[in-house]
């Protein structure tokens, strides 16, 4: 998937001068919330490592701007069990440990990925990086979504912060989130795009963080 590809769609992406504002400020604020957390990642790495019995950090490929592929680093809040090949997590899954369940309720878990954002593969707010097999085969208008770097939180994202739990309400979880929930997440992602301002994505930041 090329530049040109992801580009050509409906409905375009963001300004040149909007995407300066958003970069920017990404990196003044990825900057800012290292200094300030590094010692609570170091903390939690070493605690997510002692849990887990692994490398504390999350590793993953996740699918980015253009369908890029990158590597999304989150602390690591789960152990694997054969059993289990499902990429869906619901609530009660017994992959998460205690201590995975803290991290994931705090969003502890997700402070690692102001390294993505630092780099430029992710933004503080865009669409949810995901797996291979969902955003690399939007077709058509849908497409305009890869246009800009996924986001550690969003307007999708805040919408299904209980997702978990939604998802633990069905016999087919999978299911539901390929025909019902990945869908309405494409539209809000969109509608994000087309409407974008620098100060949305500062309330949006903000209702990530007090809610």
């Amino acid at each position: 998937m090329t530049t040109s590809d992801s580009l050509s769609c409906g409905t375009a992406g963001l300004g040149t001068v909007q995407a300066l504002q958003k970069r920017a400020f990404d990196l003044f604020f990825a900057v800012l919330g290292l200094l300030a957390a590094w010692w609570l990642i170091l903390l939690a790495w070493m605690a997510a490592s002692i849990d887990t019995r692994s490398n504390g950090f999350f590793i993953q490929k996740r699918v980015g701007r253009h369908g890029k592929i990158f590597r999304v680093v989150k602390m690591k809040t789960m152990r694997p069990i054969a059993s289990f090949k499902t990429t869906v997590t619901r609530r009660g899954d017994p992959r998460i440990t205690p201590l995975g369940a803290f991290f994931r309720r705090t969003k502890i878990d997700e402070l690692p990925q102001l390294w993505n954002v630092l780099l430029g593969d992710m933004s503080f707010v865009g669409p949810r990086p995901d797996v291979p097999g969902f955003a690399d085969k939007l077709q058509g208008e849908e497409r305009a979504m890869l246009s800009i770097r996924p986001g550690i939180t969003g307007p999708a994202t805040l919408k299904y912060r209980n997702e978990e739990a939604l998802l633990a309400a069905h016999a087919d979880p999978e299911t539901y989130n390929h025909d019902v929930i990945w869908p309405d997440k494409v539209q809000m992602n969109l509608d994000y795009i087309r409407n974008w301002s620098l100060r949305n994505d500062i309330q949006y930041i903000i209702q990530t963080v007090f809610h």
